[in-house]
């Protein structure tokens, strides 16, 4: 009987460390189960974190290019602008000796400077006749002028000679950064006047606002011409028209003879292009990444 009494005893002191066991395994399990949740979720956490930093620092790099190679700025130390150097930066008081190879050095050295394009910019008016040698300004007293002002003002008037009396200005002559109609037709009877022909008729061609140019950006503005001369001054029309340095594309042209010359009609396509600013995007950082990745 006693060595039966100490079976039973031995028999529940394993079934009690087996249920003390039992209850250490499945509370190892547990806090390993938690453990590998608030890792799986730290680690999310820290690749979030990192494609945010990233995304950011990308961020920085398109602004510091978009600065430097536009010539606002002077070039960075380093390969980013410091906040100490925007503070610093001021696009007034540079020229374009202080930013090479940016746009805006090669739109006032090389554009500007175009001796082809210039022969027919030095056509300028009154303003752009130097009082000092009462000549039409050259590039370099443009440049110099430009490069010596120093208030806002003065670098507002050196801009803007620039812009009216050298090569630049040919760049709005031959393609207009906005639709008008009254410069257009301007334009077509300064053509007329030099011809030595006055215009019986000449309006817009609203019907061909849906032309498509074919290129991005470049819109249509269309005319109806109609000429009644003498074949010499009808020539003489179509000519200057095509030297104009604005472009005159004749997409449709009627020519009939007359006892007193020719009459002509027709439809003619100037362009416009839409002004090109630099975008500001923005770049949303999924939780989730491409490929199902959490």
């Amino acid at each position: 009987m006693a060595n039966k009494e100490i079976a039973l005893s031995k028999r529940a002191k394993i079934s009690k460390a087996q249920q003390y066991m039992l209850l250490a395994v499945l509370g190892t399990g547990m806090v390993v189960g938690v453990t590998i949740a608030v890792l799986a979720y730290f680690v999310k956490l820290i690749d979030f974190n990192a494609r945010i930093i990233v995304a950011k620092d990308q961020a920085i790099v398109n602004y510091s290019n978009t600065i430097e190679n536009t010539g606002v700025c002077k070039k960075p130390s380093g390969d980013v602008y410091t906040v100490e150097e925007l503070k610093n930066c001021d696009p007034k008081t540079l020229s374009a000796s202080d930013v090479p190879g940016t746009l805006r050095a090669n739109i006032l050295n090389i554009l500007a400077a175009d001796e082809s394009l210039g022969m027919v910019a030095s056509t300028g008016g009154d303003e752009c006749r130097n009082p000092a040698t009462d000549k039409q300004y050259t590039y370099k007293e443009l440049s110099d002028n430009y490069n010596k002002a120093k208030t806002d003002e003065e670098v507002k008037a050196a801009t803007n000679l620039i812009k009216s009396c050298s090569a630049l200005r040919l760049v709005p002559d031959a393609l207009p950064s906005h639709e008008n109609e009254e410069a257009l037709l301007a334009s077509l009877n300064k053509i007329f006047n030099m011809s030595g022909w006055q215009p019986e008729s000449i309006a817009p061609a609203s019907s061909w606002r849906s032309y498509d140019a074919g290129i991005t950006g470049i819109n249509p503005l269309t005319v109806n011409l109609s000429i009644k001369a003498d074949a010499e001054t009808v020539y003489t029309v179509l000519s200057n028209i095509e030297h104009s340095i604005r472009e005159f594309d004749v997409r449709r042209a009627k020519i009939e003879s007359r006892e007193d010359g020719l009459e002509m009609s027709a439809q003619a396509t100037a362009y416009w292009v839409e002004p090109t600013y630099v975008k500001e995007v923005k770049e949303v950082v999924p939780v989730e990444e491409k490929g199902g990745k959490k």
